[in-house]
């Protein structure tokens, strides 16, 4: 039997296919940004370094905002993380 043939794509789903990966790309980078923001948050957090940790959360909370503005993150997602990286400074900055 001969070989199949490849298949044809139309031009539509050629260019999806280029979109997407772009999209991937860009999508990929707001997210690593967004969790090394976070992680050095908890890490000053652990620290107990309180100017440090202020500068940190306001940072981390525009990245946040920002992804969910370019539609990489849902809103409820985001003010879930958000929530959550408050409280966890609050206790650090209201221990004292």
């Amino acid at each position: 039997m001969p070989a199949k043939a490849a298949k044809k794509k139309n031009l539509s789903a050629i260019k999806r296919i280029r979109q997407a990966e772009k999209h991937n790309l860009r999508n990929s980078a707001v997210r690593s940004r967004m969790k090394t923001l976070s992680k050095k948050v908890e890490e000053a957090a652990a620290e107990k370094n309180k100017e440090q940790l202020g500068k940190l959360l306001k940072e981390t909370t525009k990245a946040i905002q920002s992804a969910v503005s370019k539609g990489v993150l849902h809103k409820n997602t985001a003010s879930r993380k958000i929530s959550r990286l408050s409280r966890l400074a609050n206790t650090v900055l209201n221990a004292a």
